[in-house]
């Protein structure tokens, strides 16, 4: 039986269907606009209206639903990578409460908690081991869960939108140090990897929806002709003698400025080490002149994600050309774990 992996962003929807593992076989691919511009249901009203509009993404693409995968916004997670002297598993079980207190802000009362050993030493003696933790809030998620039961389904395997992304660029040990950046519509994650090890994830407001808004105040534009402006003109000087570049380069490089402190942050914590490469993804990672940008002020490769040349897909009924691929690397992550 197919699959469904959802990606919900203020933005639009991205969902899979197929069949997961590795190489995932896929048969329906989808990326929809988020009328409702709701990712995140806060309170009865957000939540009655992403429903509302869930239902009619379903219904309108006949997607299953029977077996469900759910992406959650890093806007609402709190990922952390920690070191502690080594422990055992049953050691570990019994301090993760204390752990979680010191390094995650949320009360416990409210704290939904998973963790894995991402690094445990052979010698316990010299080295830390590292844990990852992953919480969010179960108010947030309870209200997930009661959404999804009012359609009449239940979402079999809920994950952060970064660790998916980061499964589906499918990292190895020799891999250089990279930054993976995934710049959507509300915000911004940022996560650090060295080989296949994540050193640290963090999130930022500031996203796509920020350069419309911008372009709307300073230019007087409807909501439309803003984001068919950033869309097609981006940072490009030539267009519209430089008008739209000149509006949006003061919000990009404070994004570029915010990358800039992620990899000095990198480099001081790891004094041998730093950024060799940056890898977009998110709608907003299209931006036209965004990568020679990022690359001459940072001066560090930049590449755009391409996850679905992992991908299986049916050729009579998906079109590969089409689709966006920097939107992409979430579900595409989803689909690609076995469980």
């Amino acid at each position: 039986m197919s699959t469904t992996a959802l990606d919900i962003g203020s933005y639009s929807f991205k969902a899979l269907v197929g069949n997961p593992g590795p190489n995932p076989k896929i048969s329906t691919i989808v990326e929809s606009l988020n009328p409702s511009g709701i990712a995140v249901p806060n309170d009865d009203a957000s939540q009655t209206k992403l429903t509302k509009v869930m239902e009619a993404f379903f219904n309108d693409y006949k997607l299953p639903s029977d077996k469900l995968r759910l992406s959650l916004p890093e806007s609402i997670v709190s990922t952390k990578v920690i070191s502690i002297p080594p422990l055992s598993d049953a050691e570990l079980a019994s301090a993760i409460d204390w752990q979680a207190e010191q390094n995650i802000p949320i009360p416990s009362e409210d704290l939904s908690l998973q963790y894995e050993v991402i690094y445990r030493p052979k010698d316990r003696f010299k080295k830390m081991m590292q844990v990852l933790l992953v919480a969010t809030r179960k108010s947030i998620v309870e209200r997930y869960m009661v959404m999804f039961e009012d359609l009449g389904m239940e979402p079999t395997l809920i994950e952060t939108q970064m660790l998916s992304l980061i499964r589906s660029l499918q990292f190895t040990a020799t891999d250089e140090d990279t930054m993976v950046v995934d710049w959507g519509g509300s915000g911004m994650g940022i996560a650090m990897m060295s080989g296949v090890r994540l050193q640290f994830v963090t999130h930022h407001l500031g996203g796509g929806t920020l350069l419309t808004r911008t372009l709307e105040k300073s230019l007087g534009l409807d909501h439309k002709q803003a984001e068919a402006y950033k869309r097609t003109f981006g940072l490009d000087e030539k267009q519209l003698e430089g008008r739209i570049k000149k509006v949006l380069l003061p919000v990009v490089m404070e994004v570029i400025d915010q990358l800039k402190r992620s990899m000095q942050f990198y480099s001081t914590n790891n004094p041998q080490k730093s950024v060799k490469r940056i890898v977009l993804a998110g709608g907003s990672a299209n931006l036209v002149g965004l990568v020679p940008l990022i690359t001459a002020t940072l001066g560090v490769e930049v590449l755009l994600v391409s996850p679905l040349s992992t991908v299986k897909a049916d050729k009579e009924k998906v079109d590969l050309s089409r689709i966006n691929q920097t939107v992409m690397g979430v579900v595409v992550g989803m689909m690609m774990r076995n469980d």
